[in-house]
């Protein structure tokens, strides 16, 4: 019969409707109970055009899989756990992540389920907890720490996992990563470029690994052309707006000869100019600022911002079918992929 609120066939027993199985979807397809097991699994033999097909035929129907079931027979839950940190930045790039994770899990047989820790918690707990009770498949991380103790635990127990961001064991494990020191070469070289010498970088917290590359690129950057280049070792991408905003205040009005902001966020970066800008000074006039974004926003904010645009859409779903991959394939290669800035861009561009 069919269900005239959803218009999705049933079927009844005893007036009562039955929850579809996979023997429903053998049946209306005329394939074996295994193949369409394999295909809603995305086994590699079987092909595009054939699991297109059942996945259509098990959408059309309300096909539910039973994880109770599918645990006991395969030790999966077809779980993959994003573990985030909740942070105070708002323009931060946590629901772009979400968004591209849970598309690079369409058409899988894989759901996205999202762990938050809070500030103050052991970042350690959520990845135990996962882990002794098998409540994922796999996990992927942020934020990484170069001797980051949740890789090393994860290596250790040999659960499947990728990050976002590389530690220093990168050739063990999957990652995506963006080049945060060619970032900040090409921003501390651009600001030369436009005769800055006076340099000021709002940077992530210095343990974090992305924190490290970021400072080493404009250090190196900044020697190699002979100017000024400093970083905030209390005041960091991750401080309130309020924080941000008053430290650079201060110290444009302590020194005078600050010309160039290379900042770690948006936040970061909005704090900035708002800072400056209360002292009286115009960004792309007075000071110049270099930023990068997942979003496009900066540049209807202050047109003059210095711009690189960071591909989280490819960074989620990346890492999704790099978490897969590690599930299903434990002993080949991991996938890893680092994204190279393509230079600042224009409003026009946006």
């Amino acid at each position: 019969m069919t269900n005239r609120g959803t218009d999705k066939p049933s079927t009844t027993s005893g007036g009562l409707t039955v929850k579809p199985t996979l023997k429903t979807i053998a049946t209306l397809s005329g394939m074996a109970v295994p193949t369409v097991s394999r295909a809603l699994n995305d086994a590699p033999d079987i092909s595009a055009a054939t699991k297109a097909r059942i996945r259509k035929i098990a959408d059309d129907i309300g096909y539910v899989p039973n994880r109770a079931g599918l645990r006991l027979r395969t030790g999966r839950t077809n779980v993959i756990s994003l573990v985030m940190s909740t942070e105070q930045d708002m323009m931060n790039q946590t629901a772009r992540l979400i968004t591209s994770v849970g598309s690079g899990l369409r058409n899988t047989p894989y759901h996205l389920n999202v762990t938050p820790f809070f500030p103050g918690d052991d970042p350690m707990t959520p990845i135990r907890y996962i882990v002794e009770n098998g409540s994922a498949d796999a996990v992927i991380l942020n934020q990484v720490l170069p001797d980051d103790p949740r890789v090393a635990y994860l290596m250790d127990k040999q659960f499947p996992f990728a990050t976002h961001g590389r530690s220093n064991w990168l050739d063990q494990h999957a990652y995506y990563d963006f080049d945060n020191e060619t970032f900040a070469r090409l921003g501390v070289e651009e600001l030369v470029r436009r005769g800055r010498k006076n340099i000021l970088m709002i940077a992530p917290p210095i343990a974090q690994n992305y924190a490290q590359e970021m400072v080493r690129g404009g250090e190196a950057a900044a020697a190699a052309a002979g100017v000024n280049f400093r970083y905030s070792k209390i005041t960091t991408s991750d401080s309130t707006n309020t924080q941000m905003r008053e430290w650079v205040a201060g110290k444009v009005a302590d020194d005078p000869l600050i010309d160039g902001f290379i900042c770690g966020s948006v936040n970061a970066t909005m704090a900035a100019v708002s800072g400056m800008e209360a002292k009286g000074l115009v960004v792309g006039k007075d000071i110049d600022v270099v930023s990068k974004e997942a979003i496009p926003f900066l540049k209807f904010f202050r047109k003059d911002i210095l711009v690189m645009l960071e591909d989280v859409s490819a960074t989620g779903e990346y890492l999704a079918q790099a978490a897969i991959r590690a599930v299903r394939e434990p002993k080949a290669s991991p996938m890893q992929f680092l994204e190279i800035p393509n230079g600042f861009i224009s409003l026009d561009q946006y």
